[in-house]
This record gives structure tokens, C-alpha cells and sequence, in this order.
């Protein structure tokens, strides 16, 4: 059987890993949940490579396929470990993917580390996006302690500062974010399009697997 790790910090890599059991069950997927060290996974790109690296040690060049369902480790250490474990496929979310994102009104809902990469200014350069970070949501979601009312009142609080602004399509920039999306459609409507990197992954997933 085909052996897919899934790497992450917190509850978005259970969600993530779920959603390939369920897309693909004739894989083994593993989970690699790094919950001790969540702080240092979302603090920066080198302190979440850092990490990562020393949790996926056992497993490196020992599985089919290494997923990271983080999007900064994603988007800033993917082609470092590419290069370093050369006998070894990696995967990771992304925030862009052609012809998911359109031209039309984007808002990211993520954290400041991503903010603070140059994958983050290339894709606001390529797409009409706007941003809203949330540092504190990861942490509250991943104990269950994230309620709606403050969730809307986050968004209310922000979403104020442009109150023009109105978007069609929701990105979500962190992988624990999935687990709001009931919610995220009650306050902005059904009309608005989430997007949240999980198909795009499983995609690709796919190609690296020759599956489908």
C-alpha cells in the first residue's frame, strides 16, 4: 500500500489528512502532527523548516510521499527539501492555483508569517486580493476554542476599515482555517466561493502517486 505522510501543526493537517482518506482510501495515510511545537511551526519560515525536519526524520526516504498541510512551510521550504532529500516527494498547499482563482474581488483570510514571504507579494501582485490576518485563530482552533461570535466579530472589526470591499471569493491561507467554512458562508453569504488549497493538493497528490 501506498504510504502518505501528512505533516502539520495542528488540526488542519487532521482535517487535510481526512480529506485524503476520504478522496483516496487505498493509500496508508500517516499523520505527523507536530501539536508540541505549533508555535515555532507558524512563527517563521526557518523555525517551521527546522522543525519539520526533525519530526519527519524517521520517515524521510521511507514513504511514497511527504505532504505538508501547513502553508508556510508550503510555500517557503518545499523546494529545500526537494533539493536536500532528493529520494523523497513532497507536496504542499498552495494559495494560488490558475484557473481556481479568477479576476474577480478576493479577501485571504491567514497569518502574518505568510505576509511576510515573497510568495505572499507575487500572488497579491497576480490577483485582486485584499488581507486579513489572524494569529490567535490557529491556536484557539486547534483547542476548540474558537467560537462564531467571535469569529464574526473579528471580521466585522476588519472588514469596517474597507466597508466598500465586498469579496466573491474567500481564500484560505492556513489549513486550520477549513474547519470554519460553515460559518465563513453564514457571514458572507453562499454566493461567496471559498477556496481552500485541499483540491489543488490532492491534484497533485494524485500525480505524484499516478493515481486517477
Amino acid at each position: 500500500m501506498l504510504k502518505v505522510v501528512v505533516f502539520d501543526s495542528g488540526y488542519g493537517g487532521e482535517l487535510f489528512a481526512d480529506y485524503l482518506e476520504e478522496e483516496l482510501p487505498i493509500i496508508e495515510v500517516i499523520r505527523v502532527i507536530d501539536w508540541r511545537n505549533a508555535e515555532q511551526i507558524l512563527k517563521s519560515p526557518k523555525s517551521a523548516r527546522e522543525t519539520a525536519e526533525k519530526a519527519l526524520g524517521p520517515y524521510l526516504g521511507k514513504v511514497n510521499l511527504i505532504v505538508f498541510a501547513n502553508h508556510l512551510l508550503s510555500i517557503t521550504s518545499l523546494k529545500y527539501f526537494r533539493r536536500k532529500y532528493k529520494n523523497q516527494y513532497f507536496v504542499g498547499l498552495s494559495l494560488y492555483n490558475k484557473g481556481i482563482i479568477n479576476d474577480k474581488p478576493a479577501l485571504l483570510l491567514t497569518t502574518k508569517a505568510i505576509t511576510k514571504t515573497f510568495y505572499y507579494f507575487w500572488f497579491i501582485h497576480h490577483t485582486q486580493t485584499k488581507t486579513i490576518t489572524f494569529d490567535d485563530w490557529p491556536s484557539l482552533i486547534d483547542d476548540g476554542e474558537l467560537t462564531n461570535h467571535k469569529i464574526r466579530r473579528d471580521l466585522k472589526a476588519l472588514l469596517l476599515q474597507d466597508s466598500e470591499f465586498i469579496p466573491e471569493q474567500l481564500v484560505l491561507g492556513c489549513s486550520q482555517f477549513v474547519d470554519l467554512k460553515s460559518e465563513l458562508i453564514k457571514f458572507f453569504g453562499h454566493k461567496v466561493r471559498i477556496i481552500d488549497g485541499f483540491e489543488p493538493a490532492l491534484r497533485e497528490v494524485c500525480q505524484v502517486l499516478k493515481l486517477r
